[in-house]
Order: C-alpha cells, then sequence, then structure tokens
C-alpha cells in the first residue's frame, strides 16, 4: 500500500499545480505513515523477514526517487525553467547511489531476528559524528512533514535543490563508521 501511494503521490505532483502538488504531498504524507507502520506491526506479529526488509527499503528508494523526478517535472512545467526537472534527477541519482550503497554493504548482514541480542549496539561510547549522522538520517522519517508544509505554501518545489545537494551528501555518509552503526 504505501508503494501504491507513494508512486500517487509522485504522479499528482506531475501536473505542477497547487491543488496537485498539495494532493500529492498528502498521498506522500500517507505512504510514509504506511511505511512507518507495516514494520512496527511485522515485528509485533513477529512476522518480520529478511525479505520484508529488503523490500521497505526498495519501496523506500522507488517512492522517493519517482517522487522527486515527478516533482521537479511538475515544477519545470508550470514555470518553464528546466533545471527543477534536473534537480528532481540529481535528487534521485543520489537516492540511487545510497540505495546501491546500501544493498552492497548489507549484503551479508544479519536481519535483526537473526542476530543474537550481545550484538546490540552500545550507546554509551557515541562520537559527536555518531550523533550528527543518526541526526541527518532521521530526517528522513520526518521528511513527510516537510513536504507537507512546504505544499500547503506552494512552494514544494524549493525542496528541489536542498535535496538534489542532501542525496549525494547522504550516500558519502555511507562511508563512515557511524553510518554503518545506525539503521534508521
Amino acid at each position: 500500500m504505501s508503494l501504491l501511494f507513494g508512486l500517487a503521490a509522485g504522479i499528482a505532483c506531475l501536473f505542477g499545480t497547487y491543488t496537485w502538488t498539495l494532493i500529492g504531498a498528502f498521498l506522500f504524507f500517507v505512504c510514509y505513515v504506511l511505511d512507518n507502520c507495516d514494520g512496527e506491526i511485522a515485528r509485533f506479529k513477529n512476522m518480520s523477514s529478511h525479505f520484508g526488509m529488503r523490500f521497505d527499503t526498495f519501496v523506500d528508494w522507488a517512492v522517493n526517487n519517482f517522487f522527486f523526478v515527478c516533482l521537479g517535472w511538475g515544477a519545470a512545467s508550470v514555470t518553464g525553467q528546466k533545471w527543477w526537472f534536473w534537480t528532481g534527477i540529481a535528487a534521485a541519482v543520489g537516492g540511487s547511489i545510497n540505495h546501491g550503497l546500501e544493498l552492497y554493504q548489507n549484503r551479508t548482514k544479519l536481519h535483526a531476528s537473526q542476530r543474537p541480542p550481545e550484538d546490540a549496539m552500545k550507546k554509551d561510547d557515541d562520537t559527536k559524528m555518531d550523533r550528527f549522522v543518526l541526526n541527518v538520517r532521521t530526517v528522513r522519517s520526518d521528511f513527510c512533514f516537510i513536504v507537507l508544509f512546504l505544499s500547503m505554501g506552494d512552494v514544494l518545489w524549493y525542496i528541489l535543490p536542498p535535496a538534489a545537494i542532501g542525496a549525494q551528501v547522504y550516500w558519502c555518509l555511507q562511508f563512515t563508521r557511524s553510518a554503518r552503526r545506525w539503521h534508521v
């Protein structure tokens, strides 16, 4: 369901008008709510799986990249400025690099249900970089609220340049020890 709502959000943003962008932002919000609930429900029912973890990551990648490209396309069609489209593409490329790196780095990683309890990370030895990476990565879970807020002011496409830059920073953080310690 999260995937369907996410793709619908992107399609709504293709039109670029205030009403359609607001609808897209609302659909994107629903997508994020569903995305955050599915893992919790699976863990509660003891139904989590390695496939579910991988599929959830794939859906996140597909929805976010599709959303940015569609948002850029819609902004370019309304404003006549093609660079909006290219910033959406840059955000999607950064997201794709990040997804590929995560798949590569976690190719042999055990699912949480397969790890022994003593494998849990100790948080008392956090460095400043650990906290910075955790904060940057946590913004991802609050992103739907930012989208909703900006869409209400009819400036949602202003998120594209920071997203294009942020996506590149995000995948670069994959090379830090801190990013490998925290999975958000």
